[in-house]
């Protein structure tokens, strides 16, 4: 083996897969069997966090840098000028099962450009795959990139060797597709996505007949789109997610901000990087549609197609719909309290669960953990005080605004910690 040659691919691939964040190994419960390598159950990916809250990591790599495609927003799209390279499949399998051993890695994240056709691009992904499970009796976390456009039974293949498989429709809109990237059809991407929903929901049937059945994607399937590329508002980019959850079951939708690589007229200029603050606004909608109970038109929509950057979207519907507050805390139903700013789903779930012996009031609230620094203008509970009076929304935002310890106060475009928004949305 050429080992300065494999790391100069390394050094390139590796880096060409950074602009891909849709990493996640949440859900899996592939076990290691036969004494094999790794175990994927629990485990993250690529600097990632588990839900107990370690950081795990994974090998991030693209099979190849060389594409057909030139679309205008992508690095290795076909007409830049940039250094090309392209693993073999052994290649990926080596460096893989060589980094477990090392204990550098957990798992594979494996994308690709595409080079001949997009059949000729998954059919390498898979081999990886099934090299390192069959071969090699890898059990550790593998994360697959779909190619838009491969064939149905590529796709059947590629889920019963990753746990996880993802297509990036990469722009929000079909319209931005269009100007950005006119060599792609927004149907290519949606039949992979189509592909591995169905094929999940008859293998958890087949479970429930057959004693043996092949584990299939058991990590389910996201994907990722770009922020900022094209001129999507907010609510364009979160009606996209939301049609995409309900259409095809996705386990997560990922927001990248665009950063500028190109002079190209019909691109944000070099030097105007979407601020990451915008991305954590979208991460904290989406968490909201998700695991809060919203809906997208409540959040977004042709009055308020923009996201708040000063607060989150949860105290900015709240603000717009101080009819519905303030709520008794010992009376209110689990959908209003967990539209209360401040209430994450812990502390909803512990509220729950103390009233049931007790009427509470402030200190109890206080001892659960709900944090009130915002939540108390919205509650009423076992006792005569009540914050919020007869505020306008505006005066009850800039008296939040002005208490809050928020790492925004400074600076609203510093770096988020994404990590922290399931259960904290006005943290």
């Amino acid at each position: 083996m050429d080992f300065e040659r494999i790391n100069e691919k390394l050094s390139i691939l590796a880096d060409a897969a950074k602009y891909d964040v849709s990493c996640s190994s949440s859900g899996s419960k592939r076990e290691n069997k036969n004494k094999g390598l790794g175990n994927s159950s629990g485990m993250g990916i690529c600097h990632s966090y588990t839900e107990d809250g370690r950081c795990v990591s994974l090998l991030k790599i693209l099979l190849t840098n060389h594409c057909i495609f030139d679309c205008a927003y992508c690095v290795t799209r076909k007409s830049n000028d940039i250094k090309r390279a392209a693993f073999k499949v052994q290649e990926v399998v080596d460096l893989t099962i060589n980094f477990y051993r090392r204990n550098y890695i957990e798992g594979l994240f494996l994308s690709s450009g595409i080079f001949k056709n997009a059949d000729y691009t998954m059919e390498r992904l898979i081999a990886v795959a099934k090299k390192l499970r069959e071969e090699e009796n890898f059990n550790g976390y593998i994360h697959l990139k779909s190619i838009p456009g491969a064939s149905d039974e590529l796709m059947r293949e590629a889920g019963l060797y990753a746990d996880r498989l993802s297509v990036n429709i990469e722009i929000p809109t079909d319209k931005g597709l269009k100007l950005l990237a006119p060599e792609k059809n927004r149907k290519d991407f949606i039949k992979p996505m189509e592909k591995v929903k169905n094929e999940i929901i008859q293998y958890k049937n087949e479970k429930k007949l057959l004693k043996k059945v092949p584990i299939y994607a058991p990590a389910g399937q996201s994907t990722q789109m770009i922020v900022g590329a094209s001129g999507e508002s907010d609510a364009e980019i979160m009606y996209t997610s939301a049609y995409f959850y309900k259409s095809f079951n996705l386990k997560r939708v990922y927001y990248s901000g665009y950063v500028p690589i190109s002079y190209d007229t019909r691109l944000p200029s070099i030097g105007s990087a979407v601020p990451l603050l915008r991305e954590n606004r979208l991460y904290q909608t989406d968490w909201l549609l998700r695991f809060y109970g919203f809906d997208v038109r409540e959040l977004l929509n042709k009055d308020f197609p923009n996201l708040e950057a000063d607060i989150d979207p949860k105290l900015s519907w709240a603000l717009r719909n101080l009819d519905q507050f303030p709520i008794d805390i010992n009376r209110a139903d689990m959908r209003m309290l967990l539209r209360v700013p401040g209430f994450g789903t812990k502390s909803v779930h512990k509220i729950m669960q103390a009233r049931r012996y007790r009427k509470l009031n402030w200190e109890n609230l206080k001892s659960i953990g709900a944090s009130l620094n915002r939540a108390k203008y919205f509650i009423t509970c076992n006792s005569r005080i009540f914050e919020g009076k007869d505020r306008t929304p505006a005066q009850l935002k800039g008296l939040i605004l002005n208490e809050s310890n928020s790492k925004f106060r400074k600076e609203l475009s510093t770096q988020l910690n994404l990590f922290d928004v399931p259960n904290n949305l006005s943290a």
